[in-house]
């Protein structure tokens, strides 16, 4: 006993050097505007404010924030008069100037240290969802687009929370068949059209998702046109349930009325 735990004590000894060491050598950085901060994979004081991270109070189908407190299960007017396709949605963060810099960098930059970091806050953000989700399955790109960008943001963002969480991910189950148009600049109705009929299930893949709860990994949430395009896909694949969980959400200003 005195011989491990003297070997363990070394062992935790020298990482705690190795640790230091890399601090000095890689000092951590704030994920948004390079300044310097207390641990790796955080923002400063200033970013994180500037994040405007979505909380409570929020409508209870699509997690857009309400101007003011209603009650933890209050369903907007516009979730009422037109439910979705899919049954809750949650985000991390409104999409805003910071939130951008942030998705910029991680989807077009290559810098895959935000990685970690957004993981960890779309396991709180979305913790009721998966909490009832059976696997996660990522917004697949088309073929091409994959092949430009070289990465899918969505799949790696899947992937890590399934790490996070034992989920099981399942990046080929929806299939992207069809090339679209980007979505920037497209009116709400434009982008319906735009992703319509465009996700289907992997061959074979109906029996994986038949009855059971699917929770959607997106980057970011706009109109919604592209998530109900994909519960749509899932639901005639059978699933018994489809959740939408994204790092950035588009919200009116002041948010939403009830």
């Amino acid at each position: 006993m005195g011989i491990a735990a003297d070997i363990s004590a070394g062992w935790s000894a020298g990482l705690r050097r190795a640790l230091r060491f890399t601090d000095i050598a890689l000092p951590p950085l704030c994920l948004g505007c390079g300044r310097g901060v207390d641990a790796h994979g955080a923002l400063c004081a200033r970013c994180w404010s500037e994040a405007d991270f979505i909380e409570r109070p929020f409508c209870a189908v699509t997690g857009l924030p309400f101007a003011f407190d209603t009650g933890p299960e209050t369903v907007s007017a516009v979730a009422l008069a037109q439910p979705p396709a899919y049954a809750r949605a949650r985000a991390v963060m409104r999409y805003n100037d910071r939130s951008a810099a942030l998705l910029h960098r991680f989807k077009y930059g290559d810098r895959m240290e935000v990685g970690p970091a957004f993981a960890r806050w779309l396991a709180r953000s979305g913790a009721e969802l998966l909490a009832d989700a059976d696997l996660l399955v990522p917004v697949p790109l088309h073929r091409r687009r994959l092949f430009l960008r070289r990465f899918n943001q969505s799949a790696e963002l899947s992937r890590r929370l399934a790490a996070l969480t034992g989920l099981l991910h399942m990046p080929e189950l929806l299939q992207r068949v069809r090339a679209t148009r980007p979505q920037v600049g497209l009116t709400a109705d434009a982008r319906r059209r735009n992703v319509a009929g465009a996700f289907q299930l992997a061959e074979g893949a109906a029996a994986q998702v038949r009855g059971r709860k699917v929770l959607l990994v997106d980057d970011v949430m706009t109109t919604g046109a592209t998530a109900e395009a994909c519960a749509r896909a899932l639901k005639r694949g059978g699933a018994a349930e489809v959740s939408v969980l994204c790092v950035a959400r588009v919200v009116p200003g002041g948010g939403i009325s009830i």
